[in-house]
């Protein structure tokens, strides 16, 4: 298991632990087997502002954003029982939104960066929030791995 873990505020350096371990409980909870890379930036607003602008043409900060390798791989579910590592792709997740969004929900900042992070790895799973039922599912998860 690899996190490649980087962050512009060094405050937040601990988190790469902190992922690690949540990445170990939702390949449990999932009850995945393969060995995942995955890359993790902790950005600011004015960075995923450009990340978003360039890529998913919307023209405002955002507060996670995945880049999921395996969308489109007919074998991906076969690689999540292989055993073997998988490249998944990369999250970036915007501490200043991160910082809004714990104020306006009424909790720790330290919660809401386990939530986007779970939130990122469950999309490049393969999990989205699309359809209503989707949405239900991608967010009974995240609420089970961040119990």
């Amino acid at each position: 298991m690899e996190l490649d873990f980087n962050a512009f505020d060094e405050s937040l350096n601990d988190y790469e632990q902190i992922y690690l371990s949540l990445l170990e409980k939702t390949l449990k909870h999932l009850s995945l087997n393969f060995d995942p890379y995955i890359s993790v930036t902790i950005v600011n607003n004015d960075y995923i502002h450009e990340i978003n602008r360039t890529y998913r043409h919307k023209d405002a900060p955002t507060d996670v954003i995945s880049f999921a390798f395996l969308d489109d791989n007919p074998d991906r579910d076969a690689l999540f029982h292989s055993g073997k590592m998988v490249v998944l792709g990369e999250i970036y997740i915007s501490s200043d939104k991160a910082k809004e969004q714990a104020v306006a929900y009424g909790h720790s900042l330290e919660r809401e960066l386990k939530f986007l992070f779970v939130h990122g790895l469950l999309h490049l799973l393969g999990y989205d929030h699309m359809k209503e039922e989707d949405e239900k599912v991608m967010f009974r998860l995240q609420d089970e791995i961040l119990a």
